[in-house]
């Protein structure tokens, strides 16, 4: 079987099969009831409405009308109308992917119907960080007073865009969960592709149309919105017919000729399905009726109050502050006419990690002791490349409130682009994942940080410390750490080895996140893992007996050992308890965990000889974990694991160092002196079977790969 993730195999939400569910409904002449997303209160993630008669009724399309059909002739932006939900970011986004069939076969997959082999399944694809999910529904809509509470169609028989829109609350949770968003979400989502922000007053306004055209023939998706100066203003209406934080979809663009002038125009669409601009060029604008009919039934002007209209550019450029833009692929980001007939000239490398607190979310900069405990991701680069100018490269980085205090001299475009045509072109985007779920939604502030790798610490195993990153700067970042669901940043490095750290700007914030990186093809480039080495022999284990451990043993032993001169857990216990310090005592599943570290042949008594062997083992463990309990309590922070570690000789990457912490620390705020312990007999007992093992296959797959399986038994 092929691997899950890609469009033609998509992974099955929640694992519904929709062929074998369809299959099923049709043997038994029932219609499908979906019972992951419920026709109940839950699934709307919406208050009860206190009124009695507008209670929510759950209905199936030929229920609400007798000729419902899934689509009414081709599908299309005005088909797409937004209900009593505050979700036009997703509706607008679906509007532009009306415009692509290509893309919209792959969110909403052809044959479906309310008629042909009619079960009352539906299915539809969602792109979700790597990887294209199918999400199976019934076809019961939530109707209020006889109408659609959600999304409708201006062709009232019509139901594929609300059985869309259900699909998504699916995947997120509930309809609640859409209220409020950016519209580069469910661009992303419904291509796959990297959403970006455009301030319309970065171009003027011609070369600002040009960019428009290009990325609307290169199948990018496209919307714009007016900034809301404070929450009062979101959904306020201009004099010119407009709504302020409101998205609108971008469908078209074209010109017209008037008299001797050439006028551009924009095609946009609000996902209302009403309230319409009135200003110049807008449907019924007197500016049309010196246009000859030719160029109007070209541009399919309409003169219906159905959301869509057309403006000028010079007027877009003024009434708007932002453009939105989703690219399927990076070459279709550079905003200009180009030849797509190549091959594409990008490489994909992703990663799917976790922020883990008191382990692996280590904060911002601001927070030097724990910044250089956040996930670790190496890349190397090899080959220069020659990059055209692009929107949201490096140069228009914003600085960190307060974090660094160098102030870097101007350099001129053309020296900008001269030194770009000298190094190598990176795209990086930082996703946080399941931030939007049932009704909350609860965005961290996230960002990341390139550093340069110098050459004598390329080869260095382990993470970089704590010393590396307090006394060196990034070389590049996605600017100030933002509360949305993506950064991401377009940078032009030197070749050579770079570290990229991902965050959240306090530390100790639980999160998952999916990093994807675009380099140009020929770069040897991808996330390398740091192998875990093991040198605690050396380290610990080499140290010689101190006389009086040695006389206490074999005093211990000649009182209390049984007959076959060993002793058990309670014995070995006491035995070391006695020697510790006594905040660092061990309870007695250690000490089980120790002996069974040892070869005792499956039996739980150790010999003198191990005994002798553990006892100062353990006295320099405790040494090591002085070095790290600030306060003399005992514990120590499980930011340090990795540095004591370190200091017992085993050098272990972030991913390994996480799920440690998970095993053996989960749910605390400080690590005992036993976990630590703990930690270090199992990954004793760890890299000895790794030793002893013959397969070949465990041995390409590596330590590290070892160390996760088997820790997590």
């Amino acid at each position: 079987m092929s691997e899950l993730g890609p469009i033609d195999n998509p992974v099955k939400f929640k694992d519904q099969d929709y062929d074998a569910l369809l299959q099923k409904c049709l043997k038994t002449a029932a219609l499908f009831s979906d019972t992951v997303f419920a026709a109940n209160q839950s699934s709307l993630g919406i208050p009860v409405d206190p009124d009695p008669k507008k209670g929510v009724k759950w209905l199936r399309p030929k229920e609400i009308t007798s000729n419902a059909v899934f689509v009414e002739g081709t599908m299309g932006t005005t088909d797409i109308c937004q209900g009593q939900l505050g979700n036009c970011w997703l509706l607008a986004a679906l509007s532009c992917l009306t415009m692509h069939p290509q893309l919209f076969v792959k969110v909403v997959p052809s044959g479906q119907s309310l008629s042909e082999s009619y079960a009352g399944i539906f299915r539809f694809r969602f792109w979700q960080y790597g990887e294209w999910v199918e999400v199976v529904v019934d076809d019961r809509l939530p109707v209020r007073e006889g109408r659609l509470l959600f999304s409708y169609s201006r062709t009232t028989n019509e139901f594929w865009s609300a059985l869309v829109e259900k699909a998504y609350a699916k995947l997120i949770g509930s309809y609640g969960s859409l209220k409020g968003g950016i519209i580069s979400e469910g661009m992303e989502d419904f291509t796959g592709g990297i959403a970006y922000s455009l301030p319309v007053s970065s171009r003027p306004p011609r070369m600002l149309w040009r960019a428009i055209t290009a990325a609307l023939a290169r199948s990018s998706l496209l919307s714009c919105f007016i900034h809301a100066a404070s929450v009062k203003e979101i959904g306020t209406v201009t004099s010119e017919g407009l709504v302020k934080g409101h998205a609108y979809a971008i469908t078209d663009t074209d010109k017209v000729q008037r008299v001797s002038e050439e006028v551009l125009l924009l095609r946009l669409r609000n996902p209302w399905g009403f309230v319409e601009y009135c200003g110049p060029w807008s449907d019924k604008c007197k500016d049309w009726d010196v246009i000859d009919n030719a160029q109007k039934a070209r541009l399919a002007l309409a003169k219906v109050e159905d959301g869509e209209f057309w403006i000028g550019i010079e007027d877009f450029c003024r009434l708007f502050n932002t453009v939105e833009m989703c690219s399927v692929n990076p070459d279709s980001m550079s905003g200009e006419a180009g030849d797509d007939t190549g091959t594409p000239s990008w490489t994909l490398s992703s990663h799917q990690g976790t922020w883990v607190p008191m382990c692996s979310a280590g904060g911002s900069r601001r927070y030097p002791r724990s910044f250089w405990k956040n996930p670790q991701f190496q890349m190397v680069l090899s080959e220069k490349d020659v990059d055209d100018y692009d929107y949201g490269e490096d140069e228009d980085v914003e600085e960190e409130d307060g974090e660094d205090d160098v102030v870097v001299a101007p350099v001129s475009k053309t020296e900008k682009q001269r030194e770009k045509k000298k190094k190598c072109t990176v795209l990086v985007e930082l996703l946080q994942k399941y931030r939007r779920q049932k009704d909350q939604v609860n965005f961290l502030y996230i960002a990341f940080h390139i550093y340069k790798v110098p050459l004598e610490l390329q080869d260095k195993p382990g993470s970089l410390d704590q010393q590396f990153f307090s006394n060196n700067s990034p070389v590049a970042r996605s600017g100030k750490y933002r509360s949305i669901r993506s950064v991401w940043r377009k940078v032009h490095l030197e070749p050579g080895s770079y570290v990229l750290l991902a965050s959240t700007y306090r530390p100790n914030l639980q999160g998952e996140f999916f990093l994807r990186v675009y380099t140009k093809t020929g770069n040897i480039q991808g996330f390398q893992d740091f192998p875990c080495t093991n040198n605690y022999s050396v380290m610990v284990m080499s140290k010689p007996v101190l006389p009086e451990d040695q006389f206490r043993v074999q005093k211990w032993f000649d009182e209390k050992a049984g007959s076959d001169d060993r002793v058990n857990a309670v014995q070995f216990m006491n035995l070391v308890n006695s020697v510790l310090e006594k905040d660092y005592e061990l309870p007695l599943e250690t000490c089980r965990q120790l002996i069974f570290g040892e070869d005792t042949g499956g039996r739980g008594r150790l010999s003198r000889a191990q005994a002798e062997k553990l006892l100062p083992s353990l006295r320099n463990l405790q040494s090591i974990f002085f070095q790290f309990d600030e306060d003399s309590s005992g514990t120590m922070s499980p930011f340090e694991l990795s540095l004591a570690l370190n200091a017992a000789g085993v050098e272990c990457d972030n991913v390994v160092v996480q799920l440690l912490w998970e095993r053996f620390g989960a749910g605390e705020q400080y690590l005992p002196f036993n976990g630590f312990v703990s930690c270090v007999a199992r990954l004793q007992v760890l890299f000895d079977l790794f030793e002893s093992e013959t397969s070949p296959e465990v041995k390409d797959k590596g330590i590290n790969a070892w160390l996760l399986k088997l820790l997590a038994v």
